[in-house]
């Protein structure tokens, strides 16, 4: 395995007054057009992992992804932190669309793979238990259960987000953000697109007949 770069403290600050240092040189009115305020297209939920970083993975600057991280890409319902994310996203920014997203070696789901255990960490994971007693058949005969379950983990947590407050507020409005699942494959750094079940999800009426999605 390639040996990682390792950073101080002080590289970080120093890496930070360097990096500001090139973006005035190259453009003057950069930060000072940055500050006057953010329109973001794109609301990101993503795995806190430090191997994802989107804005590099997507060659995206500053300005263009809004971003919610947490263990495992979950969205739990009335959690208050995303839903309050997922409010000002969806109604203040009016975000175009809505990205979940998972990777594959995802460290949450190789623990919920695994034996239970006590503490936190274990009660935020403990969805992803659900996914895979639900889909344990396909999974067993996968070559990579672990990473197949990333994937349908992402299927989960969207169709989580179609319940929460700020979705269903959306819903009656015409300005329903487009729903989009991901999964980030650190092995080739490539971002696979995840087809989700919409038609499914309308005929058992999580989603209504009148959601289109047009990413």
């Amino acid at each position: 395995m390639e040996n990682l770069k390792k950073y101080s403290y002080q590289n970080l600050l120093a890496n930070n007054k360097n990096w500001a240092a090139k973006k005035t040189n190259a453009s003057p009115t950069y930060f000072p057009n940055l500050a006057k305020g953010q329109s973001p297209e794109f609301l990101y939920i993503g795995c806190s992992d430090s191997r994802l970083p989107i804005n590099v993975m997507t060659n995206t600057d500053p300005g263009h992804i809004f971003l919610h991280r947490n263990i495992a890409n979950m969205v739990h319902q009335h959690d208050t932190n995303l839903e309050s994310v997922l409010e000002y996203a969806i109604h203040s920014l009016h975000v175009k669309t809505i990205i979940v997203a998972g990777h594959h070696k995802c460290g949450g789901v190789a623990a919920a793979l695994g034996p239970k255990s006590e503490g936190v960490i274990d009660d935020w994971i403990s969805p992803i238990r659900s996914v895979y007693a639900n889909n344990k058949k396909e999974l067993d005969e996968h070559i990579c259960t672990a990473d197949r379950l990333s994937e349908l983990n992402v299927i989960a947590q969207i169709k989580s987000l179609t319940q929460t407050r700020p979705f269903l507020k959306a819903l009656s409005t015409k300005n329903t953000p487009n729903l989009v699942g991901w999964v980030l494959q650190l092995e080739t750094g490539l971002i696979k697109d995840i087809p989700l079940p919409l038609d499914e999800w309308k005929k058992d009426e999580i989603l209504p007949q009148t959601f289109v999605n047009t990413p």
